[in-house]
């Protein structure tokens, strides 16, 4: 009877993790068909949006070509460029603001600390583009909404908040021993070395977090680039150049170039990501074993 029962737990946990595994396959499967099928419609000879096949009927470069070689309607290179510019100083900013406000709310005790932290949280439940149409009126009132301006623009909106994400990182420093900190003050340790020269260096895992999130806000943000870039071509991002290739007037035309942009702006977040894992797994490790 014991051998019975042993023999159909087991047949009982193989159907399941069976069950499961096939579940897995399916949800792995419809997560990744789309990303296939955009990679396979940007090496699509055939143009147009209208497409009902998986695989092309022939392949090509020249979606690729097109996005760097015909700019008379489209800039895609000055649109990459003014993207990965805002990007950059946008996650530089926004690294440095949310990680100075987490561990000044983690280490320091001041008065309206709580209040300031229970603001910050209320905040974080409304979208942010709810303010967009003030945001833009402040702008256009200082004169950050013509010209190159709308760069360091859009670079102030998507850094200007930072602080209120401190969430995540202040839970962070909180496992952090104050021990380490005390000692440091009485070595004569100011609070910016001791940030600086000691937390930072501990806590690789959420400086890695918090530079991807901040580089990929502003990389596939559309909503604040369009209110604030408006008409000004020259200013777009890639979100509005590829918004801009799927209009009524451009799809015939652009919608494999499109794919093939798709494809080009989540590059630098891979090789981003990529560069950046070994860090944060190392970081990790180093923590826990800390």
């Amino acid at each position: 009877m014991k051998g019975e029962r042993l023999k159909s737990a087991k047949a009982a946990r193989v159907r399941n993790n069976v069950l499961i595994h096939i579940l897995l396959a399916v949800l792995a499967f419809i997560w990744v068909f789309p990303v296939l099928w955009v990679i396979m419609t940007s090496f699509r000879a055939e143009k147009g949006s209208y497409i009902s096949t998986f695989f092309p009927h022939a392949f090509t470069l020249a979606n690729y070509t097109k996005l760097f070689t015909d700019t008379t309607i489209l800039n895609f290179p000055r649109m990459f460029m003014n993207t990965l510019i805002i990007a950059i100083f946008s996650c530089i900013m926004t690294t440095f603001f949310q990680l100075s406000a987490s561990f000044c709310l983690s280490r320091m005790r001041f008065k309206m600390r709580k209040p300031f932290m229970n603001m910050a949280m209320i905040l974080g439940l409304f979208p942010g583009f709810m303010s967009m149409v003030a945001v833009y009126f402040i702008l256009k009132a200082v004169g950050l909404t013509e010209g190159n301006l709308i760069r360091f623009a859009l670079v102030l909106c998507y850094s200007g908040s930072a602080a209120l994400g401190f969430q995540i990182a202040k839970g962070f420093f909180d496992t952090t021993p104050f021990a380490i900190d005390e000692a440091a003050t009485l070595d004569g340790c100011t609070k910016w070395q001791i940030f600086t020269k000691i937390t930072l260096p501990l806590s690789k895992p959420i400086i890695i977090y918090t530079v991807l999130t901040s580089f990929i806000g502003p990389w596939v943000d559309f909503i604040f680039a369009k209110v604030i870039c408006r008409a000004n071509a020259d200013q777009y991002t890639v979100a509005i150049g590829l918004w801009r290739m799927l209009e009524k007037e451009y799809i015939d035309n652009w919608y494999t170039s499109f794919a093939a942009g798709a494809v080009l702006i989540s590059i630098p977040i891979a090789i981003l990501f990529l560069n950046l894992q070994k860090f944060y797994v190392n970081g990790t490790s180093g923590a826990v074993k800390g």
